[in-house]
């Protein structure tokens, strides 16, 4: 059965928008994709900021299907896990899939910290406000926080 699953990709090496776009056009599945948004980094050692979106799919893959997809797709930007938090050219992360919850030591599902970072709650907004609006303190972080994310545009995919 098809539900909607929803991704977080961010980015803030080399080519930023083309590592955002590449991944996208990557994944099978794509319902709708938010604007892409500039924001500051969070926790980790200092680094350039980050381009953000989250991608919504239309999806019957499972959890474990869904983080392999993720992981292929940094894969595919050649991403380095040097440092926790660290800088990168890609990081896609698996954010909810309705109707579903996973808590296993390499997979959580909805993601974790996802209710506390603006970055991501207001790329995710554009997709699922309704979603978003649920989630507890999600209004008040992204209120709190919205002076640190800079609209930048849609994300442009070739044809």
């Amino acid at each position: 059965m098809k539900r909607f699953a929803y991704l977080g990709l961010g980015s803030n090496l080399g080519d930023r928008a083309a590592f955002l776009q590449e991944a996208v056009a990557g994944l099978p599945d794509v319902a709708e994709v938010s604007g892409v948004y500039e924001t500051a980094p969070v926790g980790g050692p200092e680094q350039g900021p980050y381009l953000n979106c989250v991608a919504q799919l239309l999806t019957d893959r499972t959890p474990r299907q869904l983080l392999q997809l993720c992981q292929e797709s940094e894969k595919a930007a050649q991403r380095v896990r040097d440092e926790r938090w660290g800088p990168r050219t890609l990081d896609v992360d698996l954010l909810w899939i309705d109707g579903e919850e996973v808590d296993e030591p390499d997979l959580v599902v909805p993601h974790p910290r996802m209710h506390q970072r603006a970055f991501v709650l207001i790329p995710f907004c554009d997709v699922a406000p309704e979603l978003v609006a649920s989630l507890p303190g999600a209004a008040e972080i992204m209120a709190a926080d919205a002076a640190q994310v800079a609209a930048i545009g849609p994300l442009t995919l070739s044809s």
